[in-house]
């Protein structure tokens, strides 16, 4: 079963989109380019603090 961890090797803030994309095994540049678009319509940065905050760091 796989879960949800921020990925401390492969980060560029806090890990939380390099962790989404190996969750949903898709590149972290393509989350990276949605947390953008989500900061430019209002809501990224609320969401990306709420992940910083809720997901954990992968051991």
């Amino acid at each position: 079963m796989k879960k949800l961890y921020r990925d401390k090797d492969e980060y560029k803030i806090a890990g939380v989109c390099s962790g989404m994309a190996e969750y949903f095994d898709i590149d972290p540049v393509i989350i990276r380019l949605l947390f953008l678009l989500a900061l430019f319509l209002g809501a990224g940065l609320i969401v990306y603090i709420i992940g910083w905050i809720i997901i954990p760091v992968k051991d």
